[in-house]
C-alpha cells in the first residue's frame, strides 16, 4: 500500500466491467505498471451526467453499487483500496492531475451511448493537454474503426480461445489516497444500498454461481422455454445483465461451456449460438453508432408513423402496461418491476408498439432501455431496430399478441401473475377478453375492466390497417439500396462461421 506521491501512478478506470478477473486493464496495471515500481489506483466514476442520462434508472445504479461492494470487499482483503467517486470525468481527472501529475491510464474501450462518447473526447484533449497515456483495451471481440467484417469472426475465435487472465491481487503496490474522491451523495448512496429482492443482485461471485448452476443443470430445457415468459426465467442462463455490467466476461463464459464437455447437448448448443451472436451486435452500434438517433437503413427516415392526438395516450399504457393486451400488459409489468423478459416477448412488445399501434420506435426504444437491467447500447439499438423493422435487411417480424399468449402461456399463468385484475378469466378468454359477448360479459359475476374491453387496438384489426404499409415500405427502391450498404458494412460471410464444439 503506497499513500506518499509516487513518482508515476497507473490509474485502472473501471466502467462497464465491474470484475477483478479476466480483467486486462488491471491485469496490465498489475504485471507491468509494478514491474516498473508504480502503483496502482483502482476507480470508478458515479458520473452526475451519465447517471441523469434517459437511458438509465436507479436499478442500473443499484446493480453497479452492489458489484463494487464485491469488488471492495475482496480488494480489501488484498491490502488495496477501490476508490468511488462522484464526478463526471473531466472533473475528477483534471483534479488528480492537479494532484499527482505522472499518471497514466488504462481501461475498457466502451462501445456506449453518445454522452460517454462525448466525455472520452473531452478525457483524450485532457490528457493529450497533460501527456496523459490512455490506453483503451479492446472488449471482447469488438474491433474499433473497422470497415468491413471479412476477417471479423475469426478475430473474436482467437480472442474467446485466448487464456483468462488470472490476476494476483496480493501482489501490486495500491495506491489508497481517500482524499482524491468526493463521496456519493448521502440520499443516492442509501437508495442504492437499499437491497430490492424482485431484482438480480451485482456481483462477480453471482455471476459465476449463475453460470455454474446453468451449466449444471438449469440448462436441460433451455431450448425448449427459451420462448416461455414464465420458465424462462429460470431455464435461461439469465447471465445478460453480469455481461452487461461486466460482473463475468463472455470469454469466461464462453470457455466454461466449452469445458462442460466435448459431447454438448442441444440445449447448450442453442445457448452456444448466442454467445455468437453477443458481439456481432455490438459491433454493429461500434461501427455505426448513429443508431442511437435514427434509422440503420435511412430510407426509413420518413417512415410515416401516426401522429394524431392519441400517440402519447397509447404510449403511456404500453410504458405502464395498461394497453388492454393481457401479453403486453404482462410482459410491461414484469419487466418494469423486475428487469427481466426473455427475448421473444422483448421482441412482442416492440412489434405491438411499432407495428399495431404504429408509433415511432425512437419513443420506446428509452423506456426499454430503463427498464432492461442487462442494457447494452450495443445491443439494445440494433435489436431494438430489427424487431421494429427498419433495417431492411432482416425479415419483418410481426409478433401477435394474442397468438404469443396461446403457444407461450398455454395455460395463462404468467398473465395471471402479473395481470391480476383478470385472473378470473377462462383461458378461452383470458387472452382476448374484447371478443367476450356483451350477454355473456353482463352475466359474470366479476366483471372484465374496461380497458380488456376495450384496448388501445384489437391486433387482428390493427394489423389488417398497417400490414400493407409495412410491407410495401420494405419493398422501395431506397430500403433496398441501404440494405445492400448495410450488409456490405455488418454482415460476417458465412464462410467465416464454424459451429464451436
Amino acid at each position: 500500500m503506497t499513500t506518499s506521491v509516487p513518482p508515476k501512478l497507473t490509474v485502472v478506470w473501471f466502467k462497464r466491467d465491474l470484475r477483478l478477473q479476466d480483467h486486462e486493464p488491471l491485469h496490465h496495471a498489475v504485471t507491468v505498471a509494478t514491474e516498473k515500481g508504480y502503483p496502482v489506483l483502482p476507480l470508478y466514476l458515479f458520473e452526475p451526467d451519465i447517471m441523469a442520462d434517459s437511458h438509465h434508472s436507479e436499478r442500473h445504479w443499484r446493480f453497479v453499487w452492489q458489484s463494487l461492494l464485491v469488488m471492495q470487499r475482496t480488494l480489501q482483503a488484498a491490502g488495496g483500496e477501490l476508490h468511488v467517486s462522484y464526478d463526471n470525468a473531466v472533473v475528477f481527472f483534471r483534479r488528480l492531475i492537479a494532484a499527482l501529475p505522472h499518471i497514466e491510464v488504462v481501461s475498457y474501450a466502451e462501445t456506449g451511448l453518445h454522452c460517454t462518447f462525448e466525455r472520452d473526447k473531452q478525457l483524450s484533449a485532457l490528457f493529450k493537454q497533460h501527456n496523459v497515456h490512455w490506453r483503451e483495451f479492446p472488449y471482447a471481440g469488438v474491433q474499433r474503426g473497422i470497415t468491413h467484417r471479412r476477417t471479423w469472426h475469426q478475430r473474436w475465435q482467437q480472442v474467446m480461445a485466448q487464456p483468462a487472465t488470472s490476476t494476483d491481487l496480493h501482489h501490486p503496490h495500491w495506491y489508497i489516497n481517500k482524499s482524491l474522491v468526493k463521496r456519493v451523495p448521502g440520499d443516492i448512496a442509501s437508495r442504492l444500498h437499499q437491497p430490492d429482492d424482485s431484482k438480480q443482485p451485482g456481483g462477480e461471485h453471482h455471476a459465476h454461481k449463475l453460470l455454474a448452476s446453468f451449466l449444471t443443470d438449469r440448462h436441460t430445457h433451455y431450448h425448449r422455454h427459451i420462448s416461455s415468459p414464465l420458465a424462462s426465467f429460470n431455464s435461461c442462463s439469465r447471465l445478460s445483465p453480469y455481461l452487461a455490467w461486466g460482473n463475468i466476461s463472455l470469454r469466461q463464459v464462453y470457455q466454461a461451456l466449452n469445458n462442460a464437455g466435448s459431447k454438448r447437448p442441444r440445449s447448450l448448443s442453442a445457448f452456444a449460438s448466442r454467445l455468437h451472436w453477443h458481439c456481432h451486435f455490438i459491433q454493429k452500434f461500434e461501427t455505426e453508432c448513429e443508431q442511437e438517433f435514427r434509422t440503420v437503413n435511412r430510407a426509413y427516415k420518413h417512415f410515416p408513423y401516426r401522429d394524431d392526438n392519441k400517440v402519447e395516450a397509447d404510449l403511456a399504457a404500453w410504458k405502464s402496461g395498461t394497453t388492454g393486451i393481457p401479453m403486453v400488459d404482462a410482459c410491461m409489468r414484469c419487466v418494469n418491476r423486475t428487469g427481466y423478459l426473455n427475448f421473444r416477448m422483448r421482441a412482442m412488445l416492440v412489434s405491438f408498439l411499432t407495428h399495431y399501434l404504429l408509433i415511432d420506435w425512437r419513443l420506446g426504444v428509452r423506456h426499454l432501455a430503463r427498464q432492461f437491467l442487462d442494457f447494452e447500447p450495443g445491443i439494445h439499438y440494433p435489436q431494438f431496430q430489427m424487431q421494429a423493422g427498419v433495417t431492411g435487411t432482416n425479415t419483418l417480424r410481426i409478433y401477435n399478441p394474442v397468438k404469443q399468449a396461446e403457444d407461450n402461456d398455454p395455460d395463462g399463468r404468467f398473465i395471471r401473475q402479473w395481470v391480476p385484475e383478470i385472473a378470473h378469466l377462462p383461458n378461452e378468454e383470458l387472452f382476448a377478453p374484447w371478443l367476450i359477448p356483451p350477454l355473456t360479459h353482463m352475466a359474470m359475476e366479476q366483471p372484465v375492466p374496461e380497458r380488456y374491453l376495450h384496448p388501445v387496438a384489437q391486433p387482428d384489426e390493427a394489423i389488417t390497417r398497417h400490414r400493407d404499409l409495412l410491407w410495401n415500405w420494405r419493398k422501395r427502391d431506397d430500403v433496398k439500396r441501404e440494405a445492400r450498404r448495410i450488409l456490405h458494412r455488418h454482415s460476417i460471410p458465412a464462410s467465416q462461421i464454424k459451429p464451436t464444439r
